[in-house]
Formats: C-alpha cells, sequence, structure tokens
C-alpha cells in the first residue's frame, strides 16, 4: 500500500512544484491592456490577485473546481468569485493541465466578459509563495530561506521559522487543509526527510477563529509511537484522526492520533503497513 501511495504523492508535488506560483495574466480584448498576478493554493483555495501597477490584493472565493483528465495528467478547472469589502464584484476562471496555465477569463457584475492569458515573466516566480487565507496573507519561500510571515488584517506581522533543509534537492511545499477537523482551513508545510527522502515532515499551523490567528500545532510526544515528528501527514476526515507515516530500515510504519479540545495530538494507535 504504502509503495503505491508514495509515488502518487511525489506526483502531486512535482506538480504543484511545476506550477508554482504567481502566474502573470495579461488581457487580450480589453480596450486598454492590463496585466495581474494570480496566486492560489492547494484545490484552488487561498487565492488572490493583484492588479501590476496597483496597491494592494483582491480576495478569491473559491466557487467550483472541477477536475478533468487522467490520472497523472488532470486537467483542472477553476472559479472564482472576486470579493471587494465583502461584496461578489465579479468571477475568475481559468483551466490549468499539466503544468500549463489556460482559458483564463474575467467577468464583471456588468456581464462583460475579459480573455486572458499566460504570459511568461522572468520575475514571475522567484521561489516564493503565498496564500490569502481568512484574511491573512502568508508569504514563505519553496527552496530556500526558512522565513514564514503571517501578515493580519489588523496589520501586525508575525514572522515564524521553518525547519532547514538537510536534503540535496530543497523543495518546500505549502498545502492548506482542515488538520484539527474544526470547519476552518489551516496551513501546513513539509520538506523531504533528512535521510532518503523517501517520505515529507511537516509543519502544521492551526487556525484560531477566536484569536483570528495561526498558531504551531506542537508535535506529539508519545513513546508508543513509530514515527518522530509530523511524516508523511494525511487525514481520516470521517472518522477525525490525524496519521503520520515513516520508513524505518526496510518497515514502514504508521501512527494514528486523535486531536485534543486543545489540539493537542493524543496517541491511538501504532501499525505496520503492508505492502
Amino acid at each position: 500500500m504504502i509503495k503505491k501511495l508514495i509515488p502518487v504523492i511525489l506526483l502531486i508535488f512535482m506538480f504543484s512544484v511545476a506550477t508554482a506560483q504567481p502566474f502573470l495574466l495579461k488581457s487580450t480584448n480589453a480596450a486598454k491592456s492590463f496585466h495581474l498576478d494570480i496566486y492560489y493554493g492547494t484545490e484552488g483555495k487561498g487565492a488572490f490577485i493583484k492588479y501590476r501597477g496597483q496597491q494592494g490584493i483582491i480576495s478569491l472565493k473559491l466557487k467550483s473546481r472541477v477536475s478533468q483528465g487522467e490520472k497523472g495528467q488532470p486537467k483542472i478547472i477553476y472559479v472564482w468569485d472576486e470579493v471587494i469589502k465583502g461584496k461578489v464584484t465579479g468571477t475568475y476562471g481559468l483551466t490549468q493541465e499539466t503544468g500549463k496555465i489556460s482559458e483564463v477569463w474575467y467577468r464583471n457584475n456588468d456581464k462583460k466578459t475579459f480573455q486572458l492569458e499566460h504570459v511568461p515573466d522572468q520575475e514571475e516566480y522567484a521561489g516564493i509563495g503565498k496564500y490569502l487565507l481568512h484574511g491573512v496573507l502568508i508569504s514563505f519561500h519553496h527552496t530556500s530561506a526558512e522565513l514564514l510571515t503571517f501578515n493580519y488584517s489588523d496589520g501586525s506581522i508575525k514572522n515564524s521559522q521553518l525547519p532547514g533543509f538537510d536534503h540535496p534537492d530543497p523543495q518546500r511545499q505549502g498545502t492548506i487543509a482542515d488538520y484539527n477537523f474544526d470547519g476552518y482551513d489551516d496551513l501546513a508545510f513539509s520538506i523531504p526527510d533528512a535521510g532518503m527522502g523517501v517520505y515529507r515532515t511537516f509543519s502544521v499551523y492551526l487556525y484560531n477563529p477566536s484569536t483570528k490567528r495561526f498558531d504551531l500545532l506542537p508535535e506529539p510526544n508519545a513513546s508508543r509511537a513509530k514515527c518522530s515528528g509530523l511524516c508523511e501527514v494525511t487525514l481520516d476526515k470521517k472518522n477525525k484522526l490525524f496519521i503520520t507515516a515513516c520508513r524505518g530500515a526496510a518497515t514502514w510504519w504508521k501512527d494514528v492520533y486523535k486531536l485534543s479540545p486543545y489540539n493537542t495530538l493524543i496517541w491511538v494507535s501504532s501499525s505496520k503497513i503492508l505492502n
């Protein structure tokens, strides 16, 4: 099972790196052309745009995501609502297929549609990833610096330090998902393990709707666990279980946790993963 799982994970990761954000888009049918950068994360979440030559960013709320095509070469169609001051002011659509962007459009509330095209830009991708999640602008680096920055809507800024690389192929991946099953999306960053790079180690930041802040999920401290730290994290949404997996010698192990009301990981079980 795990041997089948790892290549799929690596393929998804390689696809996400190949389509790293942002994308520079240019209008093709407007009387006066305009350029904008679009950012989005896992499954189209955390999206926003920034018009070239203008200050500020505009939030995009995911309206739909449709996946077509064969496994490993998905064609994904995203549609987002443009939201300004809590009101929907337009709609964006974009098709992503095997690392390429096509069929991009914007429709304003007057029902006027603008066609857009992806314009390769040497300055477009400098290894910096950005998400806009719960009104928080999050910035990090995919391949080098460990700095993680949260820019909150009240003007405060919090800097955090992500784990550094100890692998010849440094690639940091950001993932948006509800890691504590409270109905609010959280944020995770993963890098290759320091050994053979066969699994990824995670840092998970949970969103607290009361404080409107992101807090680092403490690593588990369970003597019976087989894996150290947060490795190859997956979620069992149906049973609300937090699962990690790692390899020791020739054996793959799985640790299962549940989360306490205070967002600490409570060990449930450990077992070998059969081939």
